[in-house]
């Protein structure tokens, strides 16, 4: 397999964690979007990041799809990272929420970075999507006293929660205090200490145009 994507994208690195976790071998492209947006193009047509091109050739794009796949692959019993019943629809919305977050931070990194005047309207609406978001999930985590989420072993929803504030905190690191998101932020040093959350790490980089 292939991923293709940089792993300072939330949604690239969450893959590239879960790909780590189910011990399955992959080539990593570290491409970007836009640099290499070329390169992406021979298996992506939309030039998002992640992909994943499979032993077939095909290609899927979405991190949430990317993961429904790779969960299959190698089966209920590995998927260790998935859940069922009401974990699996809690994960599901946490973790849908936390990518959203991660969403916006992405559009308000690019407000700040391709526009020569940034729109105040648009970019105090992301950060307050981002800022009441986070409320909610540190609330979401503050209520379950377990390990991680759900019990004592990690899961897609954690992995998507670490992402996305490593992003944000980088990216963005003047923009929010994480004083105000302790959980979160405590949840994410955790993660960060993770052998597959460190084999997948890399600064920053902001986007350049070819």
């Amino acid at each position: 397999m292939i991923l293709i994507g940089q792993y300072d994208s939330p949604f690239v690195r969450r893959v590239a964690v879960a790909l780590k976790t189910y011990d399955l071998p992959y080539d990593h492209r570290p491409w970007s979007t836009f640099g290499d947006a070329d390169k992406v193009a021979q298996f992506n047509p939309l030039r998002r990041v992640p992909t994943l091109v499979l032993e077939d050739g095909a290609a899927v794009t979405d991190s949430a799809a990317i993961l429904a796949v790779v969960d299959d692959i190698v089966g209920p019993e590995q998927a260790r990272l998935q859940r069922t019943g009401k974990d699996g629809r809690d994960l599901q919305r946490i973790a849908g929420f936390a990518a959203g977050v991660a969403d916006k931070a992405v559009s308000l990194v690019y407000e700040h970075l391709l526009r020569e005047a940034a729109s105040p309207s648009w970019v105090e609406r992301c950060r307050l999507q981002i800022r009441e978001t986070l409320d909610l999930l540190e609330v979401e985590r503050q209520l379950r006293p377990t390990v991680w989420l759900f019990d004592a072993a990690l899961s897609h929803a954690d992995v998507m929660l670490a992402t996305m504030k490593g992003f944000i905190a980088e990216a963005l690191d003047k923009e929010f205090d994480w004083s105000r998101w302790p959980a979160l932020a405590a949840h994410a040093k955790a993660c960060e200490e993770l052998p597959v959350f460190r084999d997948a790490r890399q600064p920053f980089l902001k986007p350049v145009e070819s």
